[in-house]
C-alpha cells in the first residue's frame, strides 16, 4: 500500500507562495490540496496548479479540505495572525520569514502550537547553502578557536522596481522594515553561527526612499555578541541599479574566513592555521524575480523537512524558537536606534 502523503495548502500566491507550491508540487510524498490569495484568480498565474483556490484562509479551513500542513508566505504583517488562525484549526504551519514583526506576537504563535501539539516551521533556507553549511561545522568544531570579529555587510538595490504604489513592500505595518524583509535571512545565519547579541547600538539613515518606504534604507549595527567577541552589521538598500553583495567576515584566533557574492553564497577568503579548505558543492543561482533576483533555491530543503518530521525522520532544521530569536534581535536593533 503506498503511503499515505503529506497534504499542503498555501496561502499568499505571489513569488515566494508560488515557489512554495511548485516544491510541494515536485515531492513525491506532497500532495498540494489548496492555494488561498485575497486576489482573484486570473490574477495569479497559478493555473498550472490545478487545486481548490480561496479568497480568504477563513473560506480555506471552512472548506472541510484536508490538510495537514499550511504554508504562510503573505504580507510580513500578517504572518503571526495568519499562523495562529491555521495552528487553531489543528495544522502544522510553515512560516515564510520573518515569523513575526515582534517578539510578542512570536511568542503567542509559540504557545498556540504547544498548547494544540502542532509544529511551527520557520522558513530560513539559505541554511542550507554549502557556504553556510561548511561554516556551520567550521565553527561548530572549534577550529577557528575565539571568535573576534564578526561583520555582516549587505548592500542590496531595491528601489522603485521594486517598492510599487500598490505593494504591501515599504509599509512600516505590512512590511516591518529593511532587516525584517531583506536582511532577516542573514542575521539568522549570525545568529546560529554565533548566538545571541547584546550592547546593541544602532544608526540609521533614510536616504533615497522617501516617498517609497515608511522605514530606513540604510544602517550601521555594532554589538556583542554574549558568547565572546564583538560584531556589527552594515546594511543598505539605496545601492544604484542592482545588488552589491550580502557578505561575512570572520576574525578569529586561528584564522579568519570570509563568505560573499550576492546572497552568501560563495567563500571567498579562507585562511586557517592546518586547514585545508574542502572544494564545495556549487551553490545553485538565485530566482530571478522581475529586476530582483532571490535566495530562495533552497526551498526544496524546508519541504522536504517538514515531510521527514511528521513522518518522525528527522528533527526541524529551523524551529520556532530560533524564529522568535531573530524576530528579538531586530526589533532589539530598531528600539536602540539612536
Amino acid at each position: 500500500m503506498q503511503e499515505q502523503k503529506i497534504k499542503f495548502a498555501v496561502v499568499g500566491c505571489g513569488h515566494i507562495g508560488k515557489r512554495h507550491a511548485e516544491m510541494i508540487s515536485r515531492n513525491e510524498e506532497c500532495e498540494l490540496v489548496a492555494m488561498v490569495d485575497v486576489k482573484e484568480h486570473q490574477q495569479l498565474n497559478i493555473d498550472s496548479f490545478q487545486v481548490p483556490f480561496f479568497n480568504s484562509l477563513e473560506n480555506f479551513l471552512a472548506s472541510g479540505i484536508d490538510t495537514d500542513v499550511i504554508n504562510i508566505a503573505t504580507p510580513n504583517g500578517f504572518h503571526a495572525s495568519q499562523a495562529l488562525q491555521c495552528l487553531d484549526a489543528r495544522k502544522h504551519v510553515v512560516i515564510e520569514k520573518p515569523m513575526a514583526l515582534n517578539k510578542q506576537d512570536a511568542e503567542k504563535v509559540i504557545y498556540k502550537a504547544l498548547n494544540v501539539h502542532k509544529h511551527v516551521f520557520t522558513v530560513m533556507q539559505n541554511r542550507y547553502s554549502p557556504p553556510s553549511v561548511w561554516i556551520k561545522e567550521l565553527v561548530e568544531s572549534g577550529r577557528l578557536g575565539k571568535i573576534f570579529i564578526v561583520q555582516l555587510n549587505c548592500y542590496w538595490n531595491r528601489d522603485e522596481r521594486y517598492y510599487k504604489p500598490d505593494s504591501w513592500h515599504g509599509s512600516k505595518d505590512l512590511d516591518g522594515g529593511t532587516l525584517f524583509t531583506q536582511f532577516s535571512h542573514f542575521t539568522d545565519i549570525m545568529y546560529w553561527l554565533f548566538g545571541d547579541i547584546e550592547n546593541i547600538r544602532s544608526r540609521f539613515g533614510h536616504f533615497n526612499h522617501a516617498g517609497l518606504t515608511e522605514f530606513e534604507d540604510s544602517g550601521f549595527v555594532s554589538f556583542d555578541f554574549v558568547n565572546g567577541g564583538i560584531g556589527c552589521i552594515n546594511y543598505s538598500t539605496s545601492v544604484w541599479d542592482h545588488n552589491l553583495e550580502s557578505s561575512m567576515t570572520i576574525i578569529a584566533e586561528h584564522g579568519s574566513v570570509k563568505i560573499g557574492g550576492q546572497y552568501m553564497n560563495q567563500v571567498e577568503y579562507c585562511h586557517i592555521k592546518d586547514y585545508t579548505m574542502p572544494e564545495l558543492k556549487p551553490t545553485n543561482p538565485g530566482n530571478d524575480y522581475g529586476a530582483y533576483k532571490g535566495s530562495a533555491q533552497n526551498h526544496h530543503y524546508v519541504i522536504e523537512n517538514v515531510v521527514a518530521v511528521l513522518k518522525g525522520r528527522a528533527a526541524i532544521s529551523t524551529n520556532a524558537l530560533e524564529g522568535l530569536k531573530v524576530v528579538d534581535i531586530i526589533e532589539r536593533i530598531y528600539t536602540s536606534g539612536l
